[in-house]
């Protein structure tokens, strides 16, 4: 069965971020992502964490100037990523979290080539200043309907970034609502990916709402998760459609949001 987190920048968003950590252990959560906690003092998360029992999970690398969403594999912006990488690396230590989403930014298509070399000799910088902290860094492919021009859009891309980097703590970010988006085909891309996979995460498709409407039979995903023996974290990244708690019915089965 598989074990879920909450990505506490998605749920629970009728309460300040540092009150959602009380919100998902007792919706039934046993761990949490953030996106961007930067504006809170690590020390009072990890109060918040340690307070209710909850596993940190990963927090994505600032997002950049405004519109840009990362800058991993920005030209001419590797000066950037180091400083941002850094302050993630920092604060995901801090807090006792297990991975950074590496942003990759937005890239024009003339910008690509040069964009892919920088992309690769930033993670390789960057993982192996995470190695000795245990930290394993996270890259996504994200769809372009979301993101116009994100540089990562295709698993199969992402794949070939990892093996081109070269180190065992990058992997891929996962997430069934954008993959689904890009190709489809979900489970046997996920198959043949999984030796490249560190990270789970979810939504509907096409209204990234809860887990049991759209086009992905997520009991299908789940039960295809559990045949490929996947033992780490599925993260719900949606927007609930209504208050967090009210949308948790799907969960019911998983220990999330109590019984009936």
């Amino acid at each position: 069965m598989p074990k879920f987190a909450a990505n506490i920048a998605y749920l629970f968003t009728e309460r300040p971020l540092i009150e959602r950590f009380a919100a998902a252990a007792a919706a039934g959560f046993k761990a949490v992502e953030l996106q961007f906690p930067y504006d809170h003092a690590p020390s009072a998360v990890k109060a918040e964490l340690e307070k209710h029992g909850l596993t940190q999970l990963g927090l994505n690398s600032p997002p950049g100037r405004e519109g840009e969403f990362g800058v991993a594999a920005l030209p001419g912006r590797e000066r950037d990523w180091d400083a941002s990488f850094q302050q993630a690396l920092d604060y995901a230590v801090a807090i006792g979290g297990s991975a950074v989403h590496c942003l990759a930014g937005k890239v024009p298509p003339e910008q690509r080539p040069a964009a892919e070399r920088t992309f690769i000799a930033n993670l390789t910088r960057a993982a192996d200043l995470a190695k000795g902290k245990n930290i394993t860094l996270l890259i996504e492919p994200i769809n372009a309907i979301d993101r116009p021009n994100y540089f990562l859009n295709r698993v199969e891309h992402a794949a070939d970034i990892i093996e081109k980097v070269g180190r065992p703590n990058v992997k891929i970010q996962f997430d069934f609502y954008h993959v689904q988006i890009v190709g489809g085909d979900l489970i046997r891309r996920f198959e043949k990916h999984q030796s490249f996979v560190g990270h789970v995460q979810i939504a509907s498709v096409p209204d990234r709402h809860e887990p049991d409407e759209g086009e992905i039979s997520y009991p299908a995903i789940f039960d295809a998760l559990d045949r490929f023996g996947w033992t780490g974290w599925t993260a719900c990244e949606y927007r609930p459609r209504a208050r967090t708690e009210d949308g948790l019915g799907w969960g019911r089965a998983y220990g999330i949001g109590g019984k009936r």
